[in-house]
């Protein structure tokens, strides 16, 4: 079967039930569960569904997650290959958000890499961040830069811990940007108690925040809370999210800017 049938078939599949795992829709296809993976992280770039841990869900379906059960984070490694195209509109529309010589706290996360990247050939701004791998990629490109200092997490290569949240108590930024693990329609969460707690100490010490999230994080749970909705000023996406989850965002008074394909 060539990939464009196979596409078709596993989207009919998918929508039929709502949602459906790598090991039945390699058994359906008669292929590989590596196939299916390709196969699905490829529509999941597309739009076509949304892929997650161990599956994909039709687009609009919610996550029904009973309340003791949350989904898992991939590898930082393997996050920044994972709908790289959308992370790039998303990087690129919230660089247009600042204005120069304005202050932020950056957070780790594979958005925020293509975010620090997005923002090298725009004025100055006043950076600081956990995360040596952007503040090497700003500072490069005159930035101002301030490097938070900690116990140090390889998987993401980020500072953390009690070290990094005392150095995030002495700045005050006009805005904090973050990337989140999930999202529900009462909350942004964090797989990680350190991340999350970096996550915190940000949005206490600024004064609007704005969260870089794509559409996979959209419906979903995680196991730390970081705030509620309402804490958001601006999420910006790279596709709209389902009916109630906009309807949430609406309520909470959250600016959506979703910039989907060209």
């Amino acid at each position: 079967m060539q990939p464009t049938s196979r596409h078709e078939v596993i989207l009919a599949l998918v929508a039929r039930s709502g949602e459906a795992s790598v090991e039945v829709l390699a058994r359906e296809l008669g292929v590989s569960h590596e196939t299916v993976r390709r196969d699905l992280s490829r529509l999941d770039t597309a739009g076509r569904l949304r892929r997650f841990h161990g599956g994909a869900r039709a687009i609009g379906v919610p996550v029904a997650v009973p309340a003791a059960v949350t989904e898992k984070e991939w590898p930082f490694a393997q996050r920044m290959a994972q709908n790289a195209a959308g992370k790039a509109r998303i990087a690129a529309a919230a660089s247009a958000l600042f204005q120069p010589d304005d202050s932020l706290f950056v957070d780790t996360g594979s958005t925020t890499v293509a975010f620090a990247e997005a923002l090298a050939g725009r004025p100055p701004l006043v950076v600081i961040t956990n995360a040596p791998r952007i503040a090497a990629t700003l500072a490069g490109h005159g930035h101002k830069v301030f490097l938070i200092g900690g116990a140090y997490g390889a998987d993401a290569g980020e500072s953390l811990g009690p070290l990094a949240l005392e150095q995030i108590g002495k700045f005050r930024a006009r805005h904090a940007v973050l990337t989140v693990g999930a999202i529900d329609q009462t909350c942004m969460m964090d797989f990680d108690l350190q991340e999350a707690e970096v996550a915190k100490a940000m949005i206490e010490r600024a004064d609007r925040v704005t969260v870089l999230a794509d559409h996979s994080k959209f419906d979903r749970r995680a196991v730390f809370e970081v705030a509620p909705l309402a804490a958001i000023h601006t999420l910006v996406t790279d596709q709209p999210p389902s009916e109630p989850m906009g309807r949430a965002l609406t309520a909470a008074g959250v600016e959506l800017v979703a910039v989907e394909p060209a």
